[in-house]
């Protein structure tokens, strides 16, 4: 069965960082192309990171000076850090696989995604 959990949410101070973690089960996540993507309150799902199975890396304009992806093939896991978080970083953030041959151009659109964690929620106050 085709698993993603997500973790390392939690309360975090603005300006401090927080490490997400995503792990895969059923499937090896070597040959897919990960997403991270997150929802918050009111607001439409949206793309925040993304790393193809062939280490092409995108991030979007809000996270990208901020932000590092990287996976861990051995452990069928793939992490999400964001530093100097915001208020506005508030959301619960996903993971999401594509075992696809994806246009990078289309990372971030999430009907493109077949496998979706359950979510992590993260929330920067202070």
């Amino acid at each position: 069965q085709v698993q993603l959990v997500e973790s390392g949410g939690g309360l975090v101070r603005p300006g401090g960082s927080l490490r997400l973690s995503c792990t895969a089960s059923g499937f090896t996540l070597d040959y897919y192309n990960i997403g991270w993507f997150r929802q918050a309150p009111g607001k439409e799902r949206e793309g925040v990171a993304y790393i193809g199975s062939n280490g092409l890396i995108w991030f979007s304009s809000s996270v990208k000076a901020r932000g590092t992806i990287s996976r861990d093939n051995a452990k069928n896991m793939v992490y999400l850090e964001i530093d100097s978080l915001r208020p506005e970083d508030t959301a619960v953030y996903y993971c999401a696989a594509s075992g696809s041959q994806l246009d990078v151009s289309y990372w971030d659109i999430p009907s493109l995604y077949d496998d979706w964690g359950q979510g992590t929620e993260v929330t920067v106050s202070s």
